[in-house]
């Protein structure tokens, strides 16, 4: 089984070819697939290259699909939503960094920044024609609506037997 160590947060003790991950799943500190570095700030000179997540929930109701998007800080305008290919629903934006002063001292960056991009096969009872966005304290409602289902009307006709 192999060992998920930097996923979980852990630290690295050792040396050379015998590196061994350890540490709490729970640990702040946490390994940086990305940046390839590990504890604040990464190992980037230039975090805007990082991968800036968006976290989404995507429910169904009778009437829409409901899907609401964390992002904190965002603008409407860092934000775009789009529909392609007829049924595929894209969410992307960036987010930018700060401007900054040269003499600021940054003691720890966490916050995520650069660009994201979630994409959701919608189902075909979706009504892409009449999808509404929000964006309300940092988060991004789509509601895409239902198409009506019309029972076909059974045309019945009586046809005389000979």
């Amino acid at each position: 089984m192999a060992w998920l160590g930097p996923w979980l947060g852990g630290g690295r003790r050792g040396g050379g070819d015998l590196d061994i991950w350890f540490g709490s799943p729970f640990s702040s500190d946490s390994w940086d697939p990305f940046g390839g570095g590990r504890g604040s700030g990464g190992g980037q000179a230039d975090d805007t290259a990082a991968l800036a997540h968006a976290n989404v929930d995507w429910r169904e109701t009778d009437k829409a699909h409901i899907f609401r998007v964390d992002l904190p800080g965002a603008t409407k305008e860092e934000v775009k939503v789009q529909v392609e290919d007829g049924n595929i629903l894209q969410i992307s934006g960036e987010r930018t960094k700060e401007q900054e002063d040269k003499n600021d001292k940054w003691h720890r960056v966490e916050r995520r920044r650069g660009s994201f991009v979630r994409r959701f096969r919608l189902p075909d009872n979706a009504n892409v024609e009449e999808v509404k966005c929000r964006l309300d304290n940092g988060v991004l409602t789509v509601e895409v609506p239902k198409k009506e289902t019309q029972e076909a009307q059974r045309n019945v006709r009586s046809i005389d037997v000979a």
